[in-house]
Protein backbone atom coordinates (compact mmCIF):
# COMPACT_ATOMS: atom_id res chain seq x y z
CA UNK A 1 0.00 0.00 0.00
CA UNK A 2 1.66 3.27 -1.15
CA UNK A 3 0.03 5.11 2.03
CA UNK A 4 1.13 3.17 4.40
CA UNK A 5 4.61 3.97 6.71
CA UNK A 6 6.90 1.42 8.49
CA UNK A 7 8.06 1.91 11.80
CA UNK A 8 11.75 1.07 12.25
CA UNK A 9 11.88 0.31 15.96
CA UNK A 10 15.91 0.37 17.53
CA UNK A 11 16.21 -1.21 20.44
CA UNK A 12 19.43 -0.26 22.70
CA UNK A 13 20.17 -2.88 25.30
CA UNK A 14 22.18 -0.96 28.20
CA UNK A 15 24.71 -3.27 29.95
CA UNK A 16 24.20 -1.89 33.61
CA UNK A 17 27.36 -3.52 35.20
CA UNK A 18 29.73 -1.94 32.06
CA UNK A 19 31.59 0.62 35.02
CA UNK A 20 31.78 -2.19 38.08
CA UNK A 21 33.53 -4.98 35.65
CA UNK A 22 36.94 -3.76 37.41
CA UNK A 23 35.60 -4.18 41.05
CA UNK A 24 37.24 -7.13 41.63
CA UNK A 25 40.17 -5.95 41.01
CA UNK A 26 40.03 -3.77 43.53
CA UNK A 27 38.63 -6.36 46.24
CA UNK A 28 41.75 -8.81 45.53
CA UNK A 29 44.37 -5.83 46.01
CA UNK A 30 42.86 -5.11 49.38
CA UNK A 31 42.83 -9.04 50.52
CA UNK A 32 46.36 -8.94 49.11
CA UNK A 33 47.37 -6.07 51.43
CA UNK A 34 45.31 -7.55 54.47
CA UNK A 35 47.63 -10.97 53.90
CA UNK A 36 50.64 -8.58 53.40
CA UNK A 37 49.66 -6.57 57.13
CA UNK A 38 48.70 -10.11 58.66
CA UNK A 39 52.03 -11.97 57.75
CA UNK A 40 54.11 -8.74 59.05
CA UNK A 41 52.30 -8.84 62.21
CA UNK A 42 52.82 -12.40 63.18
CA UNK A 43 56.80 -11.85 62.20
CA UNK A 44 56.80 -8.86 64.69
CA UNK A 45 55.28 -10.42 67.31
CA UNK A 46 57.27 -13.78 66.51
CA UNK A 47 60.49 -11.43 66.70
CA UNK A 48 59.12 -9.22 70.09
CA UNK A 49 60.43 -9.91 73.38
CA UNK A 50 58.43 -11.01 76.57
CA UNK A 51 58.24 -7.57 78.14
CA UNK A 52 57.65 -6.00 74.96
CA UNK A 53 54.51 -8.25 74.34
CA UNK A 54 53.69 -7.56 77.52
CA UNK A 55 53.96 -3.48 77.38
CA UNK A 56 51.45 -4.29 74.68
CA UNK A 57 48.64 -6.41 76.30
CA UNK A 58 48.60 -3.65 78.75
CA UNK A 59 48.57 -0.67 76.63
CA UNK A 60 45.43 -2.15 75.03
CA UNK A 61 43.93 -3.56 78.49
CA UNK A 62 44.79 0.34 80.02
CA UNK A 63 45.35 2.70 77.17
CA UNK A 64 44.11 6.24 78.69
CA UNK A 65 46.20 4.61 81.72
CA UNK A 66 49.02 4.30 79.97
CA UNK A 67 48.62 8.06 78.26
CA UNK A 68 48.75 9.70 80.77
CA UNK A 69 51.50 7.92 82.69
CA UNK A 70 54.08 8.78 79.41
CA UNK A 71 56.61 11.61 79.96
CA UNK A 72 56.28 14.31 78.43
CA UNK A 73 60.02 14.48 77.06
CA UNK A 74 60.16 11.02 76.27
CA UNK A 75 59.53 10.72 72.56
CA UNK A 76 60.71 6.82 72.14
CA UNK A 77 57.53 6.34 74.71
CA UNK A 78 54.82 7.55 72.68
CA UNK A 79 55.57 4.55 70.47
CA UNK A 80 54.03 1.40 70.99
CA UNK A 81 56.40 -0.37 71.16
CA UNK A 82 59.42 1.46 73.86
CA UNK A 83 62.36 2.33 72.02
CA UNK A 84 59.88 1.34 68.20
CA UNK A 85 61.02 4.54 67.10
CA UNK A 86 60.97 8.49 66.67
CA UNK A 87 58.30 10.96 68.00
CA UNK A 88 56.70 12.68 65.13
CA UNK A 89 55.70 15.03 67.29
CA UNK A 90 59.06 16.55 68.39
CA UNK A 91 62.07 18.20 66.31
CA UNK A 92 64.71 15.74 67.31
CA UNK A 93 62.40 13.05 68.46
CA UNK A 94 64.26 10.26 70.86
CA UNK A 95 64.97 6.89 70.36
CA UNK A 96 65.56 4.84 73.53
CA UNK A 97 66.27 0.47 73.26
CA UNK A 98 65.33 -1.79 76.10
CA UNK A 99 66.98 -4.32 76.36
CA UNK A 100 64.49 -6.66 78.05
CA UNK A 101 67.03 -9.24 79.06
CA UNK A 102 69.02 -6.54 80.82
CA UNK A 103 65.87 -6.40 83.14
CA UNK A 104 64.64 -10.00 83.12
CA UNK A 105 68.46 -10.99 84.08
CA UNK A 106 68.55 -9.03 87.91
CA UNK A 107 65.21 -10.62 88.66
CA UNK A 108 65.97 -13.98 87.68
CA UNK A 109 69.28 -13.95 89.51
CA UNK A 110 68.05 -12.30 92.46
CA UNK A 111 65.20 -14.94 92.24
CA UNK A 112 67.85 -17.85 92.11
CA UNK A 113 69.79 -16.15 95.02
CA UNK A 114 66.52 -15.93 97.73
CA UNK A 115 66.05 -19.46 96.61
CA UNK A 116 69.33 -20.39 97.53
CA UNK A 117 69.26 -18.39 101.03
CA UNK A 118 66.16 -20.73 101.51
CA UNK A 119 67.38 -23.80 100.86
CA UNK A 120 70.96 -22.84 103.05
CA UNK A 121 68.10 -21.65 105.90
CA UNK A 122 66.45 -24.94 105.63
CA UNK A 123 69.40 -26.99 105.50
CA UNK A 124 71.03 -25.13 108.61
CA UNK A 125 67.28 -26.12 110.34
CA UNK A 126 67.32 -29.61 109.76
CA UNK A 127 71.02 -29.62 111.68
CA UNK A 128 69.72 -27.76 114.68
CA UNK A 129 67.14 -30.37 115.07
CA UNK A 130 69.52 -33.17 114.08
CA UNK A 131 71.92 -31.79 116.93
CA UNK A 132 68.91 -31.47 119.64
CA UNK A 133 68.32 -35.08 118.97
CA UNK A 134 71.78 -36.13 119.59
CA UNK A 135 72.24 -34.19 122.14
CA UNK A 136 69.10 -36.22 123.91
CA UNK A 137 70.54 -39.53 122.52
CA UNK A 138 74.23 -39.11 123.55
CA UNK A 139 74.75 -39.52 127.58
CA UNK A 140 77.66 -36.96 127.95
CA UNK A 141 75.89 -34.51 125.59
CA UNK A 142 72.83 -34.95 127.49
CA UNK A 143 74.30 -34.30 131.16
CA UNK A 144 75.87 -31.14 129.49
CA UNK A 145 72.72 -30.18 127.45
CA UNK A 146 72.13 -26.92 129.41
CA UNK A 147 75.81 -25.76 128.52
CA UNK A 148 74.94 -26.49 124.94
CA UNK A 149 72.85 -23.76 123.30
CA UNK A 150 71.21 -23.61 120.13
CA UNK A 151 70.23 -20.59 117.86
CA UNK A 152 70.56 -19.59 114.12
CA UNK A 153 71.58 -15.95 113.88
CA UNK A 154 72.35 -14.10 110.85
CA UNK A 155 75.78 -15.62 110.52
CA UNK A 156 74.54 -19.01 110.30
CA UNK A 157 74.09 -21.35 113.19
CA UNK A 158 75.66 -21.29 116.53
CA UNK A 159 76.51 -23.45 118.52
CA UNK A 160 77.90 -22.44 122.27
CA UNK A 161 79.34 -24.95 124.76
CA UNK A 162 79.26 -22.81 128.10
CA UNK A 163 81.35 -23.03 131.07
CA UNK A 164 79.56 -23.21 134.23
CA UNK A 165 81.05 -23.31 137.62
CA UNK A 166 80.26 -26.48 138.88
CA UNK A 167 80.78 -27.95 135.45
CA UNK A 168 83.81 -26.49 133.56
CA UNK A 169 84.76 -27.04 130.13
CA UNK A 170 88.47 -26.06 130.37
CA UNK A 171 90.63 -26.15 132.96
CA UNK A 172 90.83 -22.74 135.31
CA UNK A 173 92.56 -19.96 133.31
CA UNK A 174 94.24 -22.82 130.96
CA UNK A 175 93.24 -23.77 127.04
CA UNK A 176 93.23 -26.99 128.24
CA UNK A 177 89.87 -29.35 127.39
CA UNK A 178 88.15 -31.24 129.70
CA UNK A 179 87.63 -35.33 128.83
CA UNK A 180 84.09 -34.06 128.50
CA UNK A 181 84.48 -31.12 126.26
CA UNK A 182 86.76 -33.69 123.87
CA UNK A 183 84.03 -36.30 123.72
CA UNK A 184 81.13 -33.31 122.62
CA UNK A 185 83.21 -31.73 120.36
CA UNK A 186 84.40 -35.08 118.48
CA UNK A 187 80.67 -35.63 118.69
CA UNK A 188 80.02 -32.92 116.85
CA UNK A 189 83.14 -32.84 114.45
CA UNK A 190 81.37 -36.20 113.14
CA UNK A 191 78.09 -34.00 112.39
CA UNK A 192 79.73 -31.12 111.27
CA UNK A 193 81.75 -32.77 108.50
CA UNK A 194 78.31 -33.54 106.57
CA UNK A 195 77.34 -30.21 106.14
CA UNK A 196 78.54 -28.40 103.31
CA UNK A 197 78.70 -25.43 105.06
CA UNK A 198 82.19 -23.70 106.70
CA UNK A 199 82.67 -23.21 110.21
CA UNK A 200 83.43 -20.12 112.64
CA UNK A 201 85.61 -20.87 115.25
CA UNK A 202 85.44 -17.85 118.29
CA UNK A 203 87.02 -18.38 121.86
CA UNK A 204 85.59 -15.94 124.81
CA UNK A 205 86.59 -15.89 128.33
CA UNK A 206 85.10 -14.10 131.52
CA UNK A 207 86.32 -10.20 132.48
CA UNK A 208 89.04 -11.27 135.35
CA UNK A 209 92.06 -10.62 134.18
CA UNK A 210 95.61 -11.87 134.89
CA UNK A 211 97.51 -10.93 137.47
CA UNK A 212 100.50 -10.18 135.17
CA UNK A 213 98.03 -8.18 133.46
CA UNK A 214 97.57 -7.58 129.46
CA UNK A 215 101.32 -7.30 128.58
CA UNK A 216 102.14 -10.77 128.68
CA UNK A 217 99.82 -13.38 128.52
CA UNK A 218 96.17 -12.62 128.69
CA UNK A 219 92.53 -13.16 128.14
CA UNK A 220 93.19 -12.16 124.09
CA UNK A 221 95.59 -15.35 123.87
CA UNK A 222 93.71 -17.41 126.46
CA UNK A 223 90.78 -17.02 124.16
CA UNK A 224 92.45 -17.53 120.95
CA UNK A 225 94.25 -20.62 122.65
CA UNK A 226 90.99 -22.60 123.64
CA UNK A 227 89.24 -21.89 120.08
CA UNK A 228 92.26 -23.46 118.87
CA UNK A 229 92.08 -26.27 120.71
CA UNK A 230 88.20 -26.79 119.93
CA UNK A 231 88.94 -26.73 116.48
CA UNK A 232 92.01 -29.87 117.15
CA UNK A 233 89.13 -31.80 118.92
CA UNK A 234 86.23 -30.90 115.92
CA UNK A 235 89.10 -32.17 113.31
CA UNK A 236 89.89 -35.45 115.64
CA UNK A 237 86.57 -36.06 115.58
CA UNK A 238 86.54 -36.57 111.69
CA UNK A 239 85.69 -32.74 110.17
CA UNK A 240 87.52 -31.74 107.69
CA UNK A 241 90.41 -29.06 108.38
CA UNK A 242 88.97 -27.09 105.27
CA UNK A 243 85.75 -26.60 106.40
CA UNK A 244 87.21 -23.99 109.04
CA UNK A 245 87.31 -20.62 108.10
CA UNK A 246 88.05 -18.70 111.07
CA UNK A 247 89.42 -19.12 114.21
CA UNK A 248 89.40 -16.03 116.76
CA UNK A 249 89.99 -15.21 120.07
CA UNK A 250 87.44 -12.47 121.16
CA UNK A 251 88.80 -12.56 125.54
CA UNK A 252 85.89 -10.49 127.29
CA UNK A 253 85.02 -8.29 124.32
CA UNK A 254 81.35 -9.91 123.79
CA UNK A 255 80.12 -11.16 127.14
CA UNK A 256 77.08 -13.66 127.37
CA UNK A 257 76.19 -11.80 130.78
CA UNK A 258 76.44 -8.21 130.31
CA UNK A 259 75.24 -7.84 133.82
CA UNK A 260 78.04 -9.96 135.56
CA UNK A 261 81.20 -9.97 133.33
CA UNK A 262 83.16 -12.22 135.81
CA UNK A 263 79.82 -14.67 135.27
CA UNK A 264 81.35 -17.91 134.32
CA UNK A 265 78.82 -18.38 131.64
CA UNK A 266 80.87 -15.57 130.08
CA UNK A 267 83.81 -18.23 129.52
CA UNK A 268 82.58 -20.62 126.05
CA UNK A 269 83.13 -21.77 122.16
CA UNK A 270 81.30 -20.59 119.86
CA UNK A 271 80.72 -22.32 116.86
CA UNK A 272 79.07 -21.12 113.80
CA UNK A 273 77.50 -23.42 110.84
CA UNK A 274 77.94 -20.50 108.48
CA UNK A 275 75.18 -19.24 105.83
CA UNK A 276 76.78 -19.44 101.99
CA UNK A 277 75.77 -15.50 102.26
CA UNK A 278 78.09 -15.06 105.69
CA UNK A 279 81.07 -17.31 104.63
CA UNK A 280 80.93 -15.82 100.96
CA UNK A 281 81.66 -12.36 102.61
CA UNK A 282 84.29 -13.72 104.57
CA UNK A 283 85.97 -15.30 101.43
CA UNK A 284 85.80 -11.46 99.99
CA UNK A 285 87.97 -9.80 102.95
CA UNK A 286 91.03 -8.83 101.63
CA UNK A 287 90.62 -9.94 98.41
CA UNK A 288 90.68 -6.52 97.05
CA UNK A 289 94.02 -4.78 97.70
CA UNK A 290 95.07 -1.46 97.40
CA UNK A 291 98.06 -0.19 95.21
CA UNK A 292 100.52 1.86 97.61
CA UNK A 293 101.32 4.59 94.68
CA UNK A 294 104.18 7.14 94.89
CA UNK A 295 103.78 10.00 92.24
CA UNK A 296 100.94 7.64 90.65
CA UNK A 297 103.39 4.39 90.29
CA UNK A 298 103.57 1.63 92.55
CA UNK A 299 106.59 1.59 95.33
CA UNK A 300 108.38 -1.65 95.09
CA UNK A 301 109.84 -1.34 98.45
CA UNK A 302 105.74 -0.79 100.05
CA UNK A 303 105.06 -3.95 97.93
CA UNK A 304 107.98 -5.60 99.30
CA UNK A 305 107.14 -4.83 102.94
CA UNK A 306 104.14 -6.26 102.75
CA UNK A 307 104.66 -9.20 101.14
CA UNK A 308 107.67 -10.01 103.90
Amino acid sequence: MAGTQHRIVIKKVRRQNQRHEGQWKIAYADFVTAMMAFFLLMWLLGSSTRAQLQGISEYFLRPLESITERDPGSGDRTSLIQGGGKDVTRRDGQIQKVDADSTEKPRSLRAAQLELERRDVRRLEDLKRRLERLIESNPTMHEFRKQLLLDITTEGLRIQIIDDKNRPMFALARAELEPHTREILQKLGSVLNEMPNKLSLSGHTDSTPYASGEKNYSNWELSADRANASRRELILGGMNEQKIMRVVGLSSAILFDRNDPTNPINRRISIIVMSNKAAEAISKEGAETTEVKTNGAVNPENLRSRAG
